[in-house]
């Protein structure tokens, strides 16, 4: 039997010619950003040859205090591409009172000519305010340094698993990555890598899979004498795992990414939410996420504006930091409660300026005390380089910009490593080498802020 077809029309030949070239297009587009994808792993994943200073033991989690350390500022001009990343609320603008968007000012006294970026941003003198980039390996040199000087063990370096899928995003964070890993290695200091899976859609997570695998086999990563192990397991984060705040990869996903991992024979820190053990609060309500979590071997809460005061922290560890632990250990897991020093998000979300006060470091050394009384064996500190959101803890400046009518937020007054030595003296606290009543009293005439939560 023949079938005969009546003659398409020129507009319908055309439609399906178009469709042809839209899809050639869109494979040779494909091939170009895969092309691209694999010249800067060749550049930038490379096996570390450099000096080696033994500090810190690398060999084990218990005892350590590690610092998130976000390297993801950028400025025009640095070879990065990404303009004003972090600084600005649009990267392609220069930092200005209009468009700042961090809450803290790092203090650059200490930086070289070649490390200063000039803002828009004035001081009252009419002096224009600079900052730095996290693409400078000289600056994250230094960033190591005062970890050592200050007793801090290292860092978790986020791994932000959106960006190691495009160009410019895989050049940055690996960039940052290998400069920490040299001024690790540099300062006998010690690091791991923690995936930050926020705005991950869903079927990307084969992505952050093949990114593992990359710095594994190319960049030797788990070889090198610096790198975080514990059990004879290299550590990896994967942060982000039930949270109910709209995220677009499933719990599925999560766990495919830790199953990955652990037969990789990772050791695998679960970033979480405050609620997960009940599935309240900021935690999806799905039964699957202990079974999920089960996965893995440290469960370690976000808890970054879930508490606004000294009380409020004693109830919070009584509540969720207490019951947690006890949780874990009856499911063979560890426990890594996060601690923050304030928190302030005004000029990059409007918020009040100074939502969780500081208390000249009294509310960070209450956290210190309180998971330090519950007998915590591991503490992560939110954040090291964190000025978007206040929570920094390396050197920041009270002699702060003020031009134009810009706000900021202060040290209150204390000299800029204050909060870098406070946290070596946490360290020294769960190691039972200093007392509780060494660090900052909290003064009880400070006012109470708004409750925030950020990440």
């Amino acid at each position: 039997m023949m079938f005969h077809m009546k003659p398409a029309s020129p507009i319908t030949l055309a439609l399906l010619v178009g469709l042809c070239l839209l899809g050639l297009s869109a494979e040779a587009r494909s091939q170009s950003r895969e092309a691209m994808l694999e010249k800067i792993k060749q550049e930038t994943l490379r096996k570390y040859e450099g000096p080696v200073v033994r500090g810190v033991d690398t060999k084990t989690l218990h005892g350590k205090v590690l610092c998130g350390y976000q390297g993801w500022f950028t400025a025009e001009g640095d070879g990065a591409g990404r303009g004003w990343s972090h600084w600005a609320r649009n990267a392609r603008s220069k930092p200005s009172a209009d468009n700042i968007r961090v809450d803290l000012w790092p203090d650059l006294s200490e930086f070289g000519p070649d490390e200063r970026f000039a803002t828009d941003i004035k001081y009252a003198d009419g002096r224009a305010a600079e900052v730095f980039s996290s693409f400078q390996k000289s600056t994250v040199l230094r960033h190591f340094q005062w970890m050592r000087d200050a007793g801090i063990d290292g860092v978790l370096v986020q791994r932000f698993a959106t960006q190691v899928l495009s160009p410019t995003g895989l050049r940055r964070v690996n960039v940052v990555l290998d400069h920490c890993r040299e001024g690790a290695n540099r300062t006998g200091r010690t690091y791991a890598v923690e995936y930050d899976l926020s705005g991950l859609q869903a079927g990307q997570i084969d992505g952050v899979i093949a990114d593992w695998q990359d710095l594994r086999r190319r960049m030797r990563l788990c070889d090198d004498p610096a790198y975080l192990h514990h059990a004879g397991r290299p550590v990896v984060e994967v942060w982000g795992i039930g949270f109910n705040d709209g995220r677009q990869y499933s719990l599925d996903d999560c766990r495919k990414l830790l199953r990955f991992l652990r037969d990789d024979a990772c050791h695998v820190v679960c970033g979480v939410p405050t609620g997960w053990r009940t599935m309240s609060r900021d935690a999806v309500r799905d039964p699957a996420l202990p079974d999920v979590l089960r996965l893995g071997h440290v469960v370690s809460p976000w808890t970054v504006g879930r508490y606004k005061s000294p009380s409020e922290e004693v109830r919070h560890a009584d509540q969720y930091w207490k019951p947690d632990m006890e949780w874990c250990k009856r499911n063979g897991l560890e426990y890594m409660p996060v601690v923050f020093p304030g928190f302030s998000w005004h000029n990059q979300k409007d918020g009040p300026l100074n939502q969780i006060p500081r208390l000249k470091g009294a509310f960070l050394w209450k956290q210190f005390c309180e998971v330090h009384r519950l007998g915590a064996t591991m503490v992560n500190v939110a954040m090291f380089d964190e000025v978007d959101e206040g929570t920094a803890i390396f050197k920041c400046t009270s002699d702060v910009p003020s031009g134009d009518g810009v706000k900021f937020v202060t040290f209150e007054g204390l000299p800029s490593d204050y909060y870098l030595k406070l946290v070596g003296l946490g360290t020294q606290l769960l190691l039972g080498q200093a007392k509780e009543s060494d660090g900052p009293k909290e003064n009880p005439g400070k006012p109470k802020p708004t409750e925030q939560t950020s990440k």
